[in-house]
């Protein structure tokens, strides 16, 4: 049986997500949904679909829908979700996965009182370097991992261009941060890697209060722009994570672990990409060096991308609509689902509390 994705969103979801949902097979997009008729039908011809939309909860609705992604800001989407959920629709989301803690909850409510398959886009573990890290860490390359740091810093506001379509970025209403977006890809990764976080402590704050913009337009930003965290794992593993959209002269993202046998660092300039994403370890007593990657990670079965595509998140990202597809037909797991996502959420929520209230916070607290 084919299954038949709606897809909410113009931009990025027709940019990255529709040539990641045609390359899983047992998949045919059907439509596309905007806010206004006439940028929707512009769309629907523009990419050859059979059906727009202008209202997602109609979508949501459709009995001809199977899967909804929805891609919109989290304020938005919301109750989309909810509808989705509501309709008996398999959801694909975008992360950050929902606006704030409340509203986590209630998209946890719904998913499990559905038979629904809900999976988030922060697909990095797809990527072929961390399917290796992850690979190495299983086989006991560093032995029981000890300690670690690890980044996602982006320079997005610091010379800011009035065509950036995330300039929303600024609105604390939308339900987004630094730590939120960026730093809630690197959790999905941590937790994917080391599994659960018990205790944290943790900083926010905006570095930049104002976006300059070239023509002389000036934006004061209601945001956090960095955060600074100490996670303590189950594991008894102590991870450094900062994260960030205004450093200046951007890191990048970055995951370096030590154990007792050996260490594992992954690193990219920016968003990790098949390309771009590298490995590097060493034994006790070496010199770190650049790992290979096995060709099978780069170039899997199942999927018509590979590490080479022209659009490199659709890549990973056809990767985790596969699992998905799987879960749907009974035949594997999803990953990362809405259970992990709602650990995630406790996750930001422990991290706000622990800001605001500068203390160490257990995972226990927040419920």
């Amino acid at each position: 049986m084919t299954l038949r994705v709606g897809i909410v969103s113009a931009a990025w979801g027709a940019f990255a997500h529709l040539p990641a949902w045609r390359a899983v097979p047992g998949v045919e997009v059907t439509a596309i949904c905007t806010s206004r008729r006439e940028t929707a039908e512009a769309a629907q011809a523009r990419l050859g679909l059979p059906r727009a939309f202008w209202n997602a909860a109609e979508m949501c609705a459709d009995p001809a829908i199977d899967i909804v992604d929805l891609g919109t800001r989290p304020a938005v989407r919301l109750p989309m979700v909810l509808a989705a959920l509501e309709a008996g629709k398999h959801v694909y989301n975008g992360c950050p996965h929902a606006p704030d803690w409340q509203a986590a909850k209630r998209i946890d409510a719904a998913w499990r009182k559905s038979a629904s398959i809900g999976v988030v886009d922060a697909f990095s573990e797809f990527l072929p370097a961390h399917r290796r890290f992850g690979e190495l860490l299983d086989e006991g390359f560093i032995g029981k991992p000890l300690g670690g740091t690890c980044h996602f810093n982006l320079s997005l506001f610091n010379r800011p261009d009035q065509r950036f379509p995330y300039n929303w970025f600024a609105d604390p209403a939308a339900g987004v941060s630094a730590m939120r977006n960026n730093g809630g890809h690197m959790l999905y990764m941590l937790s994917w890697l080391f599994g659960p976080v018990v205790e944290l402590a943790a900083d926010t704050t905006q570095l930049l209060s104002e976006w300059r913009f070239p023509d002389g337009e000036v934006v004061h930003p209601g945001t956090t722009d960095s955060a600074s965290v100490i996670l303590k794992f189950a594991s008894g593993l102590t991870m450094q994570l900062q994260a960030s959209w205004s450093m200046s002269v951007p890191s990048g993202w970055s995951i370096d672990v030590f154990g007792t046998e050996g260490r594992l660092a992954t690193r990219s300039p920016s968003f990790p990409t098949a390309r771009d994403c590298t490995l590097h370890c060493a034994r006790v007593g070496e010199a770190m060096a650049e790992l290979a990657i096995p060709d099978d990670l780069r170039d899997p079965p199942g999927i018509a991308l590979n590490g080479e595509a022209a659009i490199q998140p659709s890549f990973p990202m056809a990767l985790s609509m596969q699992a998905m597809v799987a879960a749907i037909e009974g035949k594997g797991k999803a990953s990362p689902d809405f259970a992990t996502a709602l650990e995630i959420e406790r996750q930001l929520e422990a991290i706000r509390v622990a800001s605001a209230e500068r203390r160490w916070v257990a995972l226990s607290e927040i419920v």
